[in-house]
């Protein structure tokens, strides 16, 4: 390590024993699965994310579905400003709580990358699909996790392997953002309750431009309670989580504030995500991601490569649609579904 690299990690690890709380993950030693020299101007929570942001995975998200499919109007979501506005307000609350941001921020950024073409209705082809064929699940928080393990590579690894070589705590992080498991760390837990707290608000935020609920659709004793704006619910909830994580030396969320967030989500669930206007949606998106695979498992050549000689032919299907952006699958799915163009009497 250069005598520039050891002050840089000198005078980080002197700022966070002063100003971060008892109970934060400092930024060293560097838990990675391949041991590598630390950098001399980032901690390896920036270096995490710097890897995770230059991903090709990470540039695919701006194409990926948040609510609605392939939008035509340029202020809908997708999974690329989900990922940024949940980012702003986990690092917000960790710095707050005097926890590790660039830790809270590099899982934050990880943490969608394994969401599948088409949003939830899409995970839920994917999943039945990936029974059907293997008995395993396709959950996209443990894609996401195979995404920074196996599919992308840091940029410069000398000794070849794939894998980001993220962090443990970035990984735990990413694998736990949902799901059954907790994470290891504050940090992670963070993540996981802000990354409800930016979908469920921006989320209503679309579906009332798209017109698919009107103001008077939401629940109004939850409105009441979290605030008749977007943001007038984030900073109430922000706020609960703020005083009752420093109270409780842990990250949670009050009875009250809590309750009617996941209220608010299960409507959202049942009215919008699952909703009418989305079963629409559901035997399209079934017939594409369904077609195009079933014509990937009769092609397996058409498949790149799997990322481990362990993977059978059904895991790099899955693998390679998983990844696709909405307007490449829908592309994908025409190029083998629609009879060629004619050239003849030309």
């Amino acid at each position: 390590m250069s005598e520039r690299g050891q002050s840089f990690r000198q005078r980080i690890e002197q700022i966070e024993a002063q100003y971060l709380s008892p109970l934060a993950v400092h930024s060293y030693p560097a838990h990675r699965e391949r041991p590598e020299p630390d950098s001399s101007h980032r901690t390896p929570f920036q270096r995490d994310r710097d890897r995770i942001v230059h991903s090709k995975a990470f540039r695919r998200l701006k194409r990926k579905t948040q609510v609605f499919i392939a939008p035509e109007g340029d202020h809908y979501r997708t999974r690329l400003t989900h990922t940024l506005e949940a980012c702003g307000i986990a690092r917000n609350v960790a710095r707050a709580l005097g926890l590790n941001e660039d830790l809270t921020e590099a899982i934050g950024y990880g943490h969608d990358l394994g969401h599948p073409p088409f949003g939830h209705i899409g995970e839920s082809v994917l999943d039945r699909l990936s029974v059907a064929r293997s008995g395993r699940r396709f959950r996209h928080n443990e894609h996401s996790l195979r995404i920074v393990e196996r599919l992308e590579s840091a940029n410069g690894e000398a000794d070849g392997q794939p894998g980001l070589n993220l962090t443990a705590e970035v990984r735990d992080g990413i694998l736990h953002h949902t799901g059954s498991g907790r994470p290891a760390t504050l940090e992670g837990k963070i993540v996981r309750i802000v990354d409800r707290v930016a979908y469920i608000n921006h989320d209503i935020d679309d579906a009332l431009r798209a017109k698919i609920l009107a103001p008077g659709d939401l629940p109004s004793a939850e409105i009441e309670l979290l605030g008749a704006t977007g943001s007038q619910r984030i900073e109430t909830l922000v706020r609960d989580l703020l005083v009752s994580s420093e109270a409780a030396g842990d990250i949670v969320q009050t009875d009250q504030v809590g309750g009617a967030m996941l209220r608010l989500r299960k409507f959202m669930f049942d009215n919008v995500y699952l909703g009418p206007e989305a079963r629409g949606e559901h035997d399209r998106v079934e017939r594409t991601l369904l077609g195009l695979s079933g014509h990937y498992f009769e092609n397996p050549e058409m498949v790149p490569p799997a990322a481990d000689p362990a993977d059978d032919l059904t895991q790099r299907v899955l693998d390679y649609v998983a990844g696709m952006t909405d307007r490449f699958c829908i592309a994908s799915y025409r190029a083998i579904a629609l009879p060629k163009e004619s050239r003849i009497g030309r």
